[in-house]
């Protein structure tokens, strides 16, 4: 043991000497904390800045990844210029200001770089490739918004990316779901919508009858038609209640609260809507369902309906044992501009953010120095050349309304009425597309049947005895539909590219697996309707008769 540490042991020092080494140790101890105040001074008065090299390497990275899927984004722009997504188009500005608002932050932090986005950046250029050799506009809209995302994280690290993330996830607003998905969204909802506003019509002592999606006043018939199926609400409201669960500072469930009941809000007052018109058509005549009026019902229901939002956003704020006034808990907040003594130092780029620009510039002129992939289309004989006579059936040909063809968007099609003696009339349809890519695609009617006022009783799938055409047997869906008194007995199936489906998602496989490998698109819908008629022959018997002899006349039509 040293000497002085022995001799302090067993000499202990006076009280005045104990103050005095007191005093000293706090004065050690205050040096070091002004020390440490001053490096933390010196810290929060210095901000990152963005330097021109910063931004011209960003902006040259954006436009390669708008051309890597231009095609893509271009179908998406005609998408978000239609009623049903046009909120779409103010969105990059709301995602801009989202990133404004953190910027008080975002500049106190260094961009330390993430090699998980030079990931992203790779798989979102993967699913471009994929989008465009399989012709689905979706994944090159997905790709786009990987891409971005991706490089936003390659620049600013996990720790900065994580304030805006928010600002990212409000981009993904903007996509349009697949075509086929929002085709069965519209139907269901049309169908939905006429039930619910017809029973408020009900309520309020109107008289009415409803058949799918048609509704009968007796003197006025009008149709609850795609553009009133409540898309129209539903996305926009969708939307609008992402931002104000963001901007709701409370629990997460109520925030949650607030963003689910957007949905089913939305179905509600697509159906007050109209019920509201059919009201107002039983007391006021047709016009109240045309032109401005129509449009202003449209506008002030939807008006109403972000008033409901709020007012739920008001009546949560109060719940809870920490209940608030809904101002104090639904607010902006919106950061203060730093002092001018704060000194601003250049923002170095991480190596990540060198090398996710480079890959999508690379991409970028590789994809514009490639020829654009042309999607083949087998040559085939017009419709207009179809058979009158099959077998001992003698067909009278019929032509479809322009507007439905329109909205269809059939390249050619068939429709016949085709006779047997004594028989019912077999209706026979057939749907071609040239090509089926930007929601040009044959509708299932399954989906369309409900919505002319029929509803489907069964629905089995069944292989017909004796019909192999090309030496596959014929599978066809069997479905028997009712309305009123009414019965129909249909079969139908997807003819397609050598292939007879009968599963919708199935089509929609085989659709982008022989894109993405054949590049072709193109296929048929081959649907049959006989009346089910009391004491008739067996429909089942002509159905299959026919189908069998109908199947051996397509394939001039309908190529493999």
């Amino acid at each position: 043991m040293p000497l002085a540490t022995f001799v302090g042991v067993f000499n202990p020092p006076s009280a005045s000497a104990r103050q005095l080494a007191r005093r000293q140790e706090d004065n050690g101890l205050a040096v070091m904390s002004e020390a440490i105040c001053d490096s933390c001074a010196a810290h929060h008065r210095s901000l990152f800045r963005l330097t021109s090299p910063s931004w011209l390497l960003f902006v040259l990275a954006v436009a390669a990844t708008v051309l890597c899927v231009r095609s893509g984004l271009w179908q998406m722009l005609a998408s978000l210029l239609s009623p049903e997504f046009s909120q779409g188009l103010i969105l990059p500005f709301v995602a801009a200001f989202l990133v404004w608002q953190r910027r008080d932050q975002m500049e106190r932090m260094p961009f330390t770089g993430s090699w998980s986005g030079l990931l992203i950046v790779v798989l979102g250029a993967a699913l471009a490739v994929l989008g465009a050799l399989s012709t689905v506009f979706t994944l090159e809209h997905y790709a786009a918004l990987l891409m971005f995302c991706g490089l936003v994280l390659a620049w600013t690290g996990w720790r900065a990316f994580r304030q805006l993330w928010v600002a990212m996830l409000v981009l993904f607003f903007m996509v349009p779901p697949p075509q086929f998905l929002y085709q069965n969204l519209s139907m269901q909802l049309q169908l939905l919508s006429s039930q619910i506003g017809v029973g408020f019509m009900r309520l309020l002592g109107v008289t009415v009858f409803l058949e799918g999606n048609v509704i009968d006043l007796g003197v006025y018939q009008f149709q609850v038609a795609e553009a009133c199926d409540g898309l129209r609400y539903l996305f926009p409201l969708v939307t609008i209640s992402f931002l104000m669960a963001y901007f709701f500072k409370t629990a997460l469930w109520k925030r949650m609260v607030v963003f689910l009941s957007s949905i089913p809000l939305a179905v509600l007052m697509n159906s007050v809507r109209v019920g509201m018109i059919g009201v107002l058509v039983q007391h006021w005549g047709a016009r109240m369902a045309e032109g401005f009026l129509h449009a202003f019902q449209g506008w002030l229901v939807f008006m109403m309906s972000g008033g409901l939002l709020l007012l739920e956003v008001m009546l949560l704020a109060r719940i809870g044992p920490k209940g608030k006034p809904w101002r104090e808990q639904f607010r902006l907040d919106l950061q203060r501009s730093p002092p001018r003594t704060v000194r601003a130092m250049p923002r170095p780029l991480p190596v990540t953010l060198y090398l996710s620009a480079a890959l999508l510039i690379v991409f970028g002129t590789v994809s514009v120095l490639l020829p654009e992939r042309a999607e083949f289309v087998p040559r085939r004989v017009s419709f207009g050349r179809y058979p009158n006579v099959i077998g001992e059936w003698q067909g009278r040909r019929e032509t479809l309304d322009p507007a439905y063809r329109d909205a269809l968007m059939l390249d050619d099609y068939l429709l016949a009425d085709f006779t047997r003696k004594a028989d019912p009339p077999i209706n026979f349809y057939v749907a071609w597309y040239d090509s089926q890519r930007a929601g040009r695609s044959a509708h299932s009617p399954y989906s369309c049947l409900p919505a002319g006022g029929w509803e489907i009783k069964s629905l089995t799938r069944r292989e017909l005895p004796g019909a192999r055409p090309g030496g596959e047997a014929l599978r066809v869906n069997r479905v028997l539909i009712q309305s009123g008194r009414r019965r129909q007995l249909v079969y139908y199936w997807f003819q397609q590219r050598g292939r007879l489906v009968t599963n919708e998602y199935a089509a929609k496989w085989y659709l982008f697996w022989d894109a993405l490998t054949r590049n072709r698109t193109d296929g048929a819908l081959v649907r049959l309707v006989v009346p089910l008629e009391p004491g008739g022959a067996d429909a089942d018997r002509q159905l299959t008769e026919f189908a069998a002899a109908a199947a051996s006349t397509l394939p001039p039509f309908v190529p493999d």
